[in-house]
């Protein structure tokens, strides 16, 4: 065994009871799906963070972006942002992933080089609504994407390793704007800032060819060359056993069983409340560094990162602890209180700067739990593909609508760097999701306790006997798992619609409270 199969059990990355052939197939989707993904949101983080980093390298002055007409620009992006991202992950069920999310890449890419060349605020408006617009289909898509691949004792690390890219392109935004500010400004008679909308473009173009050459679809859809006959149908078995359900398809039906159980209604709130309450560590933290005049301008940039960095760090340890602890809720519960602490020394405000320090980067440290709610809620819809496809797009659309709203009312530019209204918000939005957080489990339970258990009737349904740590699959002998032949005989499409007809009519009462 080399040493990186060894490190890779010891991190539990493949765990040590996968034989030989799952652990390979892993290895694919591996290299295969979340490098892709985490390239394009790479891409889509680096085009969005340019407008923060270009605002105090002289946007501002160049575009008179006075009062508070940059939360209107970031709103203008959210509002393009948010309107298709539901149709957008409806039709990424039919669709094929490896031409579709590429042709977005390159739309949103060919927008943010637009924005180098604008001239006045209007145009940035504009600019800005068509960057949301195109990059709708990023996050949300490839999310959809990477948590249909794999089992729930892999979900948190991957989705760590995804949900690493955002502070990565935030942080690279600022490091890239420095060295654009210092070298380039002036160059072909354009500002700094424009430059880096123009390395953005250059960045973000080739990307999309990646994701056509090398992409696949979710597994049951997969026709990439890239895998064998054999690993299509493992990749499609290994998620049944542990209660993915296959493709049930797009009618009209999709609406009940989205919002016919408490699920979709739950998260909304349960996770719109944690991504929303770290937001100081973004903008309020660079205009807060903007405020102190022992800064420079490439200073503020390298220095607005650092929160960015605690991200990425606390985001791998949460993954890694969610999975090993097989559970989401206990990294939301330390986050939680760790957020409380923080919002509460900035609402005093009075304190020695090293306080103010410690609660914007430990604010950072914090947002790295908010990655686990996209698996959390993927576990929790394991049992219907199109319904967690289009939930995880309608929780999403939640919190785009919190981030144009919110911003201009509680964080307004000209309130900076104090927000004293904003960090009230944000006290009481931190005591407000700790006290939510036991409810999908309180949920959960109840529902089971009525005999309910999506998962147990997604093995039903495709003939999956549990036994003990053991799984057998009812009527397939070792050898035809062996010969590469199905593993898993499918129950008749009328007996699945029915089942999910029922349960949906009655899961909705897991709302009420006796």
């Amino acid at each position: 065994m080399g040493i990186l199969d060894r490190f890779s059990e010891i991190i539990d990355w493949y765990p040590k009871d996968m034989s030989k052939e799952e652990r390979h197939l892993v290895f694919k989707i591996d290299w295969l799906v979340l490098t892709f993904s985490c390239i394009s949101y790479f891409t889509k983080n680096l085009d969005v963070s340019a407008l923060s980093n270009a605002y105090i390298s002289g946007m501002k002055q160049d575009l008179d972006l006075t009062g508070n007409r940059l939360n209107y620009a970031t709103s203008m992006y959210y509002v393009g942002y948010a309107i298709f991202q539901i149709p957008s992950n409806i039709v990424l069920t039919r669709l094929p992933a490896e031409y579709y999310l590429p042709a977005f890449e390159v739309m949103w890419g060919l927008f943010t080089l637009g924005t180098a060349f604008i001239t006045n605020y209007n145009q940035l408006l504009v600019m800005r609504f068509f960057v949301g617009f195109t990059a709708t289909a990023c996050w949300v898509g490839n999310a959809h994407i990477v948590n249909s691949w794999y089992t729930r004792q892999e979900l948190g690390k991957r989705n760590a390793i995804y949900g690493c890219v955002s502070p990565v392109g935030s942080m690279f935004a600022g490091y890239l704007q420095s060295a654009a500010y210092t070298n380039l400004s002036g160059h072909g008679g354009l500002a700094g800032w424009r430059w880096l909308f123009i390395i953005c473009t250059i960045i973000t173009i080739p990307c999309a060819i990646i994701g056509v050459l090398f992409c696949p679809n979710v597994p049951d859809r997969n026709r990439s060359r890239w895998f064998t006959e054999r690993e299509k149908e493992l990749a499609v078995n290994r998620l049944l056993k542990d209660g993915f359900a296959k493709t049930r398809g797009v009618d009209r039906s999709l609406i009940k069983r989205i919002f016919g159980n408490w699920r979709i209604y739950v998260f909304f709130v349960v996770g719109n409340l944690f991504w929303m309450t770290p937001y100081p560590s973004s903008l309020p933290y660079t205009l807060w560094l903007d405020s102190q005049p022992q800064y420079s301008i490439p200073m503020v940039n390298n220095l607005s990162t650092i929160a960015n960095a605690a991200t990425i760090v606390s985001t791998m340890l949460f993954g890694f602890y969610s999975d090993w602890r097989q559970n989401r809720w206990e990294p939301f519960l330390y986050r939680g209180i760790l957020i409380l602490v923080c919002n509460i020394i900035l609402l005093v405000w009075n304190v020695p700067g090293g306080a103010k320090f410690f609660a914007f980067i430990g604010l950072g440290v914090a947002n790295g739990a908010t990655n686990l709610i996209v698996p959390w809620l993927a576990e929790y819809m394991s049992h219907d593909l199109e319904a967690r496809s289009a939930s995880i797009a309608i929780v999403n659309v939640g919190w785009v609508v919190i981030n144009c709203v919110v911003p201009i009312v509680a964080w307004p530019t000209v309130a900076a760097p104090r927000y004293f209204g904003g960090y009230i918000w944000s006290v009481v939005m931190s005591v407000i999701e700790i006290l939510l957080l036991p409810l999908p489990m309180i949920l959960e339970r109840r529902e089971r306790k009525r005999g309910i258990d999506f998962r147990q009737m997604v093995l039903e349904e495709n003939g999956i006997v549990i036994a003990g740590l053991e799984e057998k699959t009812k009527g397939v002998d070792d050898q035809s798992l062996e010969d590469g032949e199905p593993a898993i005989k499918e129950k008749d499409d009328k007996f699945v619609d029915s089942r999910v007809s029922r349960v949906g009519a009655i899961d909705l009462s897991g709302l009420s409270f006796n």
